[in-house]
């Protein structure tokens, strides 16, 4: 299959899933638009039937579609092409992808009907707006440049944010949105720049290389901050062609098979812990060799040009499959999930109105006093799952900074062994010759710093862990609550109407209670990186919350107590080491006393560093939990209150003024009929997306 056939194949897919998302959120606009009209006529007639809130919800739902973007997450350590890489999928050779420079800003590449770059800046300053060779040559930097800034644990440009390329290309005119970052190799600083996106994306292209299968430096990384946290990564062996280039007779191709064979297993043994997806094998699915400078040449020399053998079109086609089939049913059943529940609403709020409206407004008033108690059992539910919340809330909190305290008094137990990987690469030796203390004190402090968010991360990991099992149960409780909380209104529904009111045969999700469903359903966002519309038209994403309170736990903490090890190593001790002398059992010697030194200082600070961020941690943890319960709280009252102003807005229209009573009967009966028929709308979209040919 060639490239140009599964870049068109691509391409319509990704315009077929916009215009179905158009036509979705048209169609949520539209039930919006007959409701909030209804909402309108109400007034004037028998009341309004307390719709707000379904308003609301279907507006943001449909505003987030139109705005639906695929955001595809570059990644991966300086010169692995991902530069070069990015210029091949879209066909032009927009990011600077020379054999030197090295791309030193995050850039976001979008579509925009005008070729342009705007840089974005971190202190306020106002965006600035470059040409394309302007921004090449102001913002790459040598990799001399960028190794030395990696050593004095420097940014190449520290007040720029991002830049954002924009350019009119089929691609990125479709619906995708590519961020390309700076590497993995540079900086912790910089590390955290592209940290910051990848909640925030759809899937994840890892770049690798393949005359460097998995360094230690990519593994740590994977390791750290993408492995069993639910993230969806392609992983792409850039320069798969450098193998035949590397042989010593290139047109031996047993050899060459040979060889080849020898890096595939070599990666399959490296990345297949990285390939399972609840317990399923995806490495034939996730992983491609890709000979991208190759891939670009040819389509810059013609576009139309067929790129077998570069490995883009069987890359494109799994890409398109994720994309376009996988990831854009997810979000448009939660369209179909929010237009249910809408409907369901309303339908059941018209069946309760049509027998009312005949009713004398003395009999009316007294079955509406009856339900008092039935009101009182509605907030008595949201009290009590308030109350679950906020023990879970607790426990959780109080759990998870005490692990963080434990934690860190446990560190000094292991240090010496686990910091043995962490040592710098230049030799122990070089430290005792005068002209390289310097270096090796730099070098010596970034290894520390490596070894501190590693373990950073490995607690942060377990807490992703409890968190996502703390919401699980969370979700359960909702579902038990809801169950409740429905049999208490089918109860005030029969004591107004004397009869049940069926509602539409429809999924689990929907028959619950609208704010249960947020409830249970908001967790299928926050087990994957999802960047689309969220159910219910409200997001919550714990784990951005998480990540953003906990930014608090840095390890600057740990860093400023070590300024004689880590830093200069010129005082007693740095005196000390020299006077060993400059031997390998000498310098081995000093290696391990340096060690020493280092743990004893660090296990002094621990207990400060452990008690002063308990409390930060605590309040981290319980802003997640207040989030939830915020909203939750927030959707349950306003579910109250629209059950109170539905019947409060007849009671006050029947007592002030008379309305035509079979003109509202089919007034009413046609609200039904349409936000119906604009539900069945939707589902026949998402069955024709799910049903069309893959």
């Amino acid at each position: 299959m060639s490239y140009i056939v599964e870049t068109d194949s691509f391409i319509n897919d990704l315009e077929r899933v916009a215009k179905v998302r158009s036509e979705v959120a048209s169609c949520l606009s539209q039930m919006s638009t007959t409701l909030d009209q209804a909402e309108s006529e109400g007034k004037n007639a028998s009341g309004e039937l307390g719709l707000a809130a379904e308003i609301e919800d279907l507006n943001i739902a449909s505003k987030n579609l139109r705005q639906g973007v695929f955001r595809l997450l570059v990644l991966g350590d300086m010169k692995r092409g991902k530069s070069t890489f990015v210029n091949a999928l879209i066909g032009e050779n927009l990011l600077p992808s020379d054999v030197n420079p090295c791309t030193a800003v995050l850039t976001v590449l979008r579509y925009g009907p005008l070729k342009k770059v705007t840089i974005y800046f971190k202190n306020g300053k106002r965006p600035e707006q470059l040409g394309f060779q302007e921004f090449k040559q102001q913002y790459t930097i040598a990799p001399d440049e960028a190794k030395q800034l990696e050593q004095e644990n420097k940014q190449a440009f520290p007040n720029v944010d991002y830049a954002v390329v924009e350019y009119p290309l089929p691609l990125l005119e479709k619906g995708i949105e590519i961020v390309d970052s700076p590497g993995l190799n540079d900086t912790e600083a910089r590390n955290e720049l592209s940290l910051g996106y990848i909640h925030n994306c759809h899937a994840i292209l890892f770049i690798l290389r393949a005359s460097q299968p998995l360094t230690l430096g990519e593994r740590r990384y994977l390791d750290n901050y993408l492995k069993n946290r639910g993230l969806t990564v392609f992983f792409l062996i850039n320069a798969w062609d450098e193998i035949r280039k590397e042989m010593l007779d290139p047109d031996d191709l047993e050899a060459i098979q040979e060889a080849e064979n020898k890096v595939r297993q070599v990666f399959q043994t490296n990345l297949s812990d990285y390939c399972q997806v609840d317990g399923r094998d995806v490495y034939e699915e996730r992983v491609f060799e890709l000979s991208s400078l190759k891939a670009l040449r040819l389509r810059l020399k013609n576009p139309l040009e067929p790129l077998e053998k570069t490995g883009f079109p069987e890359f494109m086609a799994a890409l398109n499959t994720f994309l376009t089939k996988e990831r854009a049913i997810a979000e448009l059943r939660q369209a179909r999930t929010l237009a249910r529940q809408s409907h369901t609403r309303v339908h059941e709020a018209v069946e309760r109105r049509l027998p009312l409206l005949s009713q004398d407004v003395n009999e009316l008033r007294e079955k509406i006093n009856t339900l008092e108690p039935e009101f009182n059992q509605l907030a008595d539910i949201r009290d009590r799952f308030q109350d679950e919340i906020r023990g879970m809330r607790d426990n959780k909190a109080r759990a998870i900074a005490d692990s963080f305290r434990n934690y860190v008094l446990n560190l000094g137990d292991t240090f010496e062994t686990d910091f043995v990987r962490y040592q710098p690469t230049l030799g122990f030796v070089d430290f005792l010759q005068k002209g390289k203390r310097e270096e090796f004190s730099s070098a010596f402090r970034q290894a520390f710093e490596q070894y501190i968010n590693d373990k950073l991360s490995a607690w942060e990991l377990t807490v992703e862990q409890e968190m996502n099992d703390a919401f699980s149960q969370l979700a359960k409780i909702a579902a038990n609550y809801g169950a409740s909380y429905s049999q208490v209104t089918e109860r005030m529904s029969e004591k107004l109407i004397g009869q049940k009111i069926y509602a539409p045969a429809v999924g689990e999700e929907e028959n619950a209670p609208a704010w249960a469903s947020w409830a249970m359903g908001f967790l299928l966002l926050s087990t994957g990186n999802v960047a689309g519309v969220a159910l219910g038209g409200a997001g919550f994403d714990w784990k951005s919350i998480l990540v953003n309170a906990l930014g608090v736990i840095g390890i600057w903490g740990f860093l400023t107590v070590f300024s004689v090890p880590l830093i200069g190593l010129t005082g007693p001790l740095g005196i000390a080491l020299l006077g060993l002398g400059v031997g390998a059992v000498q310098a081995e010697q000093a290696r391990q006393e340096l060690i020493k030194a280092t743990k004893k200082e660090f296990v002094k600070h621990l207990p400060k560093i452990a008690q002063e961020q308990w409390s930060p941690i605590n309040q981290a943890i319980k802003d997640c939990f207040d989030a939830y319960e915020h909203e939750v709280t927030k959707r349950v009252n306003n579910d109250i209150k629209a059950r109170k102003a539905e019947l409060d807005n007849l009671l006050k229209q029947k007592g002030s003024q008379e309305f035509n009573q079979d003109a509202e009967l089919k007034r009413l009966r046609s609200l039904d009929a349409d936000v119906l028929t604009q539900c069945r709308g939707i589902e026949f979209i998402y069955e024709c997306l799910i049903s069309s040919p893959t």
